[in-house]
């Protein structure tokens, strides 16, 4: 998405009232992120297929995301030549402070990643920001010995702060806005919003931690 995508007008879409005055403009309309989810399930299953993918979500901003795309997983197991057996567990990271990315990793709940040792497996994640987080997870993951890793995420931003890093699946390239919805937050708000949106100064200041 070019950085001259204006995105669009929010009276086209339903939004939330309570919502209205903190955002302003729809970046990335829900059924788009459905349509890319569904080619991006077809994208992993071609490449992955045949072996056994341990599914590893990020949480919170990466539950949509993936519990789409493992529909579109399932679909594809069901009608295709070619299957992915799949298990699935959860890490939850916490690296954003109102609208930066702090690159220092929070680790919050999850199970014991020992288990990964040896095993393929696959990250899903709502965005990629500076991409300092997700290189500092792959480098602790590495003591475990995985046998394979493959990185997923919805978004990755187009920002001078990026380390560089760039997943194996992408659903959007997008310029340097915040966004929200989708599951992505702004201080744990704008989760229960279905479109990606641009958030506004208003919305910034209002929900400020």
């Amino acid at each position: 998405i070019g950085d001259e995508e204006q995105g669009y007008d929010l009276d086209l879409f339903c939004i939330p009232k309570h919502y209205a005055a903190d955002l302003e403009r729809v970046y990335i309309p829900h059924g788009l992120i459905l349509d890319r989810t569904e080619r991006l399930a077809r994208e992993i299953l071609k490449e992955m297929g045949g072996h056994h993918i341990v599914a590893l979500c990020v949480l919170k901003g990466g539950y949509k995301f993936f519990a789409d795309l493992l529909d579109y997983i399932k679909a594809l197991n069901r009608n295709s030549d070619r299957s992915i057996p799949m298990t699935v567990d959860f890490i939850r990271l916490k690296s954003y402070c109102n609208d930066q990315s702090t690159g220092e990793i929070k680790v919050i709940g999850g199970d014991d990643l020992s288990t990964l040792t040896g095993k393929f497996f696959s990250f899903y994640k709502d965005i990629i920001d500076t991409g300092k987080t997700m290189k500092t997870l792959l480098q602790l993951l590495k003591q475990y010995n995985p046998k394979m890793v493959k990185v997923a995420s919805l978004l990755v931003k187009r920002t001078p702060r990026s380390v560089g890093y760039r997943p194996d699946f992408v659903g959007f390239e997008v310029p340097d806005k915040f966004v929200v919805g989708y599951a992505l937050d702004y201080n744990e708000y704008f989760r229960d919003l279905n479109h990606i949106c641009v958030i506004s100064e208003t919305g910034k200041e209002k929900y400020k931690a």
